[in-house]
């Protein structure tokens, strides 16, 4: 049987799909044997799929994937789903966004494609943008609060995101799109969207199961809100399969590469993100564009915009999936990838022509997050103006320049995941996993020079790097690390009393290492360092000497440039059970163990302390959750009610800045429990509606030990700080709800199907958000002296409603078999909302680093479908 999918912006002939709901090949095929074998394939209702498994799925397919925008990211589209909340940058999907999963940020999330990880190996970070087409997409998968046991993950605490992507079909096919887009909010003018896609089914090449297929894409777009800013986004993806005999056994090379190209969009923390005006929204960016760097040795604004900072990225990967019938009884599947990352973020700097002097003696390097080149860059002859007669020119005597000074990242890394399942009976199944994950994480952080127009000569400085007079290329960063995971994992699944009963009993032991070398020296324990070159490197260390007081744990000096190896490993039990009541309706019931290793951020502040010092130890994150829901699934109904709780020691959670520095902060013991609920109802096949919610509890259980408690401190002046009895200070966090974690979350879609036409409308309501751990807010107090001051000790984010519609029209009447027209508008009230921003432990609604981005505007755009 062959089936077409009808896509946003294609429509690609492909085989009738599988079942399969899990993450790598083994993990797919071992779930169908329990749970699909001997019943019909159930895809669901209207899109949506509720797997009867132990542990709580929702699966959308292709007719709601079909339905979003073309070129929009799968995480915008599993905004859909229970518990999850997707914040986009941009209409279109380009610029990226944030998302959680019942509260857990995307770095606690694994995203993996075709089984792979797509997860930062550093940071965990998920960067949405840069995701497959959803063209190409079966079916994505979200498994809410916990991971199949061979997941290769080290930190997936909060949930996994699997991105299946389709198997070619037997037959011939060539499609094509073309769309064209606009933001339609009052204010906007004219900020176009266009994108084009293809695709090639090559069809059985051979007439024994030899098939691929091969697409490309580009996209363009500017700016959602500044006057500043471009998109520019290709990618190119490619499969090929090969049927083995005629069990289902197969095996598939894939390849996948994405290059954008793009400014940040976000801006500042501005007040209208607390006042919800709207009016302020679009703008043209603070230094003035088009404009001039300045050339006299005392910089200007120009360049310097946050919304001119650049973040591109060049990703690829390589990926093999297969499965092999070794006997009757006895299964074998392989997966595997290489993936390589080129990718950078941040912005400019006022970078000092003069030497920096310690002691009398010059040097060259990065010194407090500043440059010094010793370099005339200017040609104004001089490196500034000896105006306090020392002899020297340093610190503001000195001319600046400004210069780009991004983090660059190159990543390369080596994924496998290994699986022999054997059938004892039709009834019982045992499988063993190896998984293995390496790798190689190189950080660094060149400067590049500007055009006079405060443009980037190359968006990549690593490319032709910035140098001193002795030739030494400067950074303000300069790390490698290797990060390593040796997974064995152990499952049995059993069906009882007469197939109603399905166990599950499994676990895994991740072996986790990191090799972490540090070339510049740690000044801070907040991981701030000075990176200074080679040649210079003995003076410096000579100048600052470093020094730690055992008794006291306090540290001065800087730390030198190190390695270290460090090690995580536990046992992590993963045991569930469904029961069915009647043939609809079923209980199920799960208890996962799961562990988060801290990120190479929080293990390279350490370098601060020695490395035998308990100072220096980074505790890992664990958590127990617990699921119980309770199922009900017919041919017109797909419903479910899940109740959760999670418990977690040593909650790690990172902030990042205006400038992308992440800070760490353990939240030690947090509870987290809330209820997941959906339906999907489909009456008559012309009409199908889809309803979902979610409860998020989060409460964090102990205050956290803070630097200090001013009086006179907006965090003081809102009671939400103290000084107990020792002296010492602690934030009131307890009792808090986590930042950025939603309480509650609902939406719904209604599709209608009338003869040529399909109509879809969706909506979605996020509850408030909070910026920091103690929940504080933009107020009115009033003072000692009677006076009223307005503070800010945080900023409570207001809730929102998001509505969305889409109208397809199949030209299939008019001779076109294969072609549509789609239109697309999101946002259709134009709701001002904030969707992500940055936040901390304790960040300040007025500080300088906090940063927001706006969320989507109302956006329309057209599609034209056509393919033979």
């Amino acid at each position: 049987m062959k089936t077409f999918l009808m896509g946003s912006a294609a429509i690609i002939a492909v085989a009738a799909p599988s079942a399969a709901f899990a993450q790598s090949t083994g993990s797919s095929d071992f779930e169908d044997s329990i749970i699909v074998t001997g019943a019909r394939i159930d895809q669901g209702v209207g899109g949506v799929k509720i797997p009867d498994s132990p542990k709580a799925k929702v699966v959308l397919g292709q007719e709601i994937i079909q339905a979003q925008r073309p070129g929009q990211t799968i995480n915008e589209i599993i905004n859909l789903v229970p518990g999850v909340s997707f914040t986009n940058n941009d209409p279109w999907g380009s610029s990226g966004g944030s998302f959680t999963i019942r509260g857990f940020s995307s770095d606690r999330i694994s995203q993996t494609f075709d089984g792979i990880p797509l997860n930062d190996s550093g940071n965990y970070a998920v960067y949405t943008n840069q995701q497959v087409d959803g063209e190409l997409i079966e079916n994505v998968n979200v498994n809410l609060g916990s991971t199949d046991v061979d997941s290769p993950t080290a930190a997936a605490v909060g949930g996994t995101v699997n991105i299946k992507t389709l198997e070619p079909s037997d037959e011939y096919g060539v499609l094509a799109s073309v769309s064209y887009g606009n933001i339609a909010a009052s204010g906007a003018g004219d900020r176009p969207y266009f994108r084009m896609f293809g695709v090639v089914n090559t069809g059985d090449l051979t007439g024994h199961g030899t098939k691929a297929w091969f697409s490309a894409s580009r996209l363009k777009n500017d700016a959602a809100f500044a006057n500043y800013g471009k998109v520019y986004k290709q990618q190119y993806n490619a499969k090929i399969w090969q049927d083995i005999g005629d069990n289902g056994d197969f095996i598939s090379l894939s390849g996948h590469y994405n290059q954008n190209r793009n400014n940040f969009g976000g801006s500042p923390l501005r007040a209208n993100a607390i006042t919800g005006d709207k009016s302020g929204r679009f703008y043209d960016i603070a230094g003035g564009y088009p404009c001039n760097v300045s050339l006299t040795g005392v910089t200007n604004s120009c360049g310097t915009d946050f919304e001119r900072r650049y973040n591109p990225s060049n990703t690829g990967n390589v990926r093999l999936n297969s499965k092999y019938t070794l006997t009757d009884r006895l299964t074998f599947s392989v997966d595997g990838a290489y993936q390589w990352v080129k990718a950078n973020g941040g912005g400019t700097t006022s970078a000092y022509e003069a030497y920096n002097y310690i002691g009398g003696v010059p040097y060259t390097g990065n010194y407090g997050g500043s440059f010094y080149f010793g370099r005339d860059f200017n040609g104004d002859g001089n490196l500034g103006t000896d105006t306090n007669g020392d002899g020297i020119v340093s610190g503001t005597e000195s001319d600046r320049y400004t210069v780009l000074q991004p983090s660059q990242t190159n990543t390369r890394r080596w994924v496998g995941i290994a699986n022999l399942a054997y059938e004892i009976s039709d009834a019982h199944r045992i499988r063993l996993s190896y998984s293995y994950d390496r790798a190689r994480h190189r950080q660094t952080g060149y400067a590049g020079l500007l055009d006079l127009g405060g443009n980037p000569l190359d968006v990549f400085p690593i490319n032709d790097p910035l140098t001193d007079t002795a030739g030494n290329a400067l950074q303000k960063r300069d790390r490698k690390s290797i990060a390593e995971l040796n997974q064995i994992a152990g499952e049995y699944r059993g069906q009882f009393f007469e197939d109603r009963l399905s166990v599950l009993i499994g676990g895994r032991l991740p072996f986790f290492k990191r090799e972490l070398t540090q070339n510049c020296f740690t000044t801070s324990s907040g991981g701030f360092v000075d990176c200074v070159p080679d040649d210079q490197i003995a003076a410096y260390t000579a100048a600052k000497p470093y020094s730690y007081n055992a008794t006291t744990g306090k540290a001065t000096g800087s730390a030198l440039p190190q390695s270290r190896k460090l090690k995580y490993d536990k046992f992590l039990p993963n045991v569930g059970a469904t029961f069915k009541i009647t043939p609809e309706i079923s209980i199920a019931g799960s208890y996962a163990k799961n562990i988060s290793v801290p990120s190479t951020d929080a293990l390279y502040n350490a370098f601060y302390f020695p490395a035998d010092s308990d100072a220096a130890y980074r505790v890992p994150e664990t958590s127990d959750s617990f699921d119980a829901s309770i199922r009900y699934s017919s041919s017109k109904v797909q419903a479910a009610v899940t109740g959760w709780y999670s418990k977690y020691k040593n909650r790690l959670v990172t902030a990042y800045d205006i400038d992308g520095n992440g800070t760490d902060t353990n939240l030690g013991p947090v509870k987290k429990y809330g209820i997941d609920s959906s339906i999907s109802y489909s009456p008559i096949k012309e009409v199908t509606a889809y309803l979902f919610g979610s409860y998020i509890k989060s409460e964090i259980q102990n205050d956290a030990r803070t630097g200090s408690c001013a009086a006179t401190s907006d965090i003081a002046l809102a009671g939400l700080c103290y000084i107990d009895a020792s002296g010492d200070a602690y934030l009131r966090t307890a009792g808090k709800r986590e930042r950025s974690a939603p309480k509650y979350l609902f939406g719904g879609r209604l599709q209608g199907n009338l003869g040529d036409f399909t109509l879809g409308v969706q909506a979605k309501k996020t509850s408030s958000r909070y910026m920091n751990d103690i929940n504080g807010e933009v107020q009115s107090v009033t003072l000692t002296d009677g006076t009223t001051k307005i503070i800010a000790p945080g900023a409570k984010f207001g809730a929102y409603t998001v509505v969305d519609i889409d109208l397809r029209y199949s030209l299939a009447s008019l001779g076109m078999e294969k072609g549509a027209i789609q239109l697309n508008v999101s946002n259709l009230f134009d709701k001002f909302y904030v969707g992500s921003f940055s936040g901390g432990l304790d960040t300040l609604a007025s500080s300088s680093s906090a940063f927001v981005n706006f969320g989507s505007p109302r956006a329309i755009s057209a599609s034209l479908i056509v393919g033979f």
